[in-house]
């Protein structure tokens, strides 16, 4: 059985080596005609990286990532409000990976090809429409952005993992129009600085107008005693419009976020300093989709955020599409000959879960407790205790990782 991928990002490299490792013959086809290393950081949660240990990258990932080692969070002060272990720390089976954006999709794509064959991802390839054949299957035509020509492609199902402007989306939901955007923006980079805290750390400070969050996702060793600090500075603003497209590569200005950070200097972190470090800074607005009611049409399914976009919290992204790839495979080889009854199973697995982390993000997520912190003791706290107690505190974190799927019992 042949599936077409559309879209070569984490998510539709991830499906095509499930779907290999299940014995079906994979093509996917991305439309930038080169693939670059973009973005910056992201997290992969433990029931993410051991769907990727069960694809033989556990070394890999260990190779290009950092295994965090705890999560806190801080008020604008920097006062320590809740920290919790990480990964293996948190006596996971599997390790929380920070790591570049970029440096994993590569990985990804150097596996599909050493695996599948360098033809198993054809790049430059924009999908423009597709039809179903009769007697099952589906045929997609796809413009060659190198020459203009139009190619025909048959396969048994095609998967729709091309991202929050997916084309195969726009094309089922032609009304839906823009993302929605939440009137924050994001200002995201890398710098090379000291490691800080455990030298492992995930740290988020702030509040849900204004947050910092930064963790390593390269070893000092790399840097001879500096770490490759990715982070990410948020601030939420009325007067602006979404005018632009948003993307992984938009250079983005110092002077337009950095003055209300200026005093943000803790005694285990100097914000703007770290800020003013930047090899490059790239702004982004915070977008997700609302839910969709139907992701799968005869053969033809969704995948990762074009199925789902959420705001970045929780850490949660890449994690829920390689999570969707490992259950698309699953069901598709559960499902044998009826590969129409696998994408039903799948949907229904996947899509009200993902629903439910993309509007509980929009809540905040489980950083939550900065702006319940901010709201109780907008001036700093002596006593915590007094504030928000350490029940409260659990009952948030525990009541994000069960929304997310890797609370621990479920991991194990």
């Amino acid at each position: 059985m042949r599936v077409i991928i559309a879209g070569g990002g984490i998510g539709g490299l991830t499906a095509a080596l499930a779907l290999h490792a299940r014995g079906y013959r994979v093509s996917v086809f991305e439309a930038v005609k080169e693939v670059r290393p973009l973005g910056v950081g992201i997290n992969l949660l433990p029931h993410a990286v051991a769907e990727l240990a069960k694809l033989d990258l556990l070394e890999t990932l260990n190779r290009s990532g950092v295994q965090t080692k705890d999560l806190s969070y801080y008020n604008k002060f920097g006062q320590l409000i809740w920290r919790e272990p990480r990964g293996l720390e948190a006596g996971y089976p599997y390790p929380q990976f920070s790591i570049h954006r970029g440096r994993l999709q590569m990985l990804l794509l150097k596996t599909v090809r050493a695996r599948l064959g360098t033809q198993a991802v054809i790049t430059g390839r924009q999908l423009l429409s597709w039809r179903e054949v009769s007697g099952g299957g589906v045929e997609a035509v796809f413009r060659d952005r190198h020459t203009g020509t139009d190619h025909r492609e048959t396969a048994a199902l095609m998967v729709g993992a091309d991202g929050i402007h997916s084309a195969i989306r726009a094309i089922l939901y032609p009304e839906e129009g823009v993302p929605v955007w939440n009137g924050a923006v994001l200002w995201r980079a890398t710098s090379i600085a000291r490691p800080f805290l455990s030298g492992r750390s995930m740290i988020m400070a702030g509040h849900q107008d204004q947050k910092f969050v930064c963790y390593p996702i390269g070893s000092p060793a790399e840097e001879q005693g500096h770490a490759l600090i990715n982070w990410i500075a948020e601030l939420r603003t009325d007067g602006r419009d979404l005018a632009e497209r948003e993307d992984w590569n938009r250079p983005g200005r110092i002077e337009d976020f950095l003055p209300p950070f200026r005093s943000w200097r803790f005694d285990w972190l100097d914000v703007p300093e770290l800020i003013r470090s930047a090899q490059a800074i790239y702004e982004y607005p915070m977008v997700d989709r609302d839910p969709l009611p139907r992701w799968t049409f005869g053969p033809v399914t969704l995948l990762g955020d074009a199925a789902h976009p959420m705001y970045p919290i929780g850490s949660n992204g890449a994690s829920q599409a390689i999570l969707d790839a490992a259950c698309l495979a699953r069901c598709l080889a559960e499902a044998g000959d009826t590969p129409s009854s696998a994408l039903q199973a799948y949907e229904a697995e996947r899509r009200p879960k993902t629903g439910q982390i993309v509007e509980t993000n929009r809540r905040n997520g489980p950083d939550e407790v900065m702006q319940i912190v901010e709201d109780r003791a907008p001036d700093g706290f002596e006593d915590l205790d007094a504030v928000i107690s350490r029940d409260e505190l659990e009952a948030i974190a525990a009541r994000y990782k069960q929304v997310a799927g890797f609370d621990l019992s479920s991991v194990r």
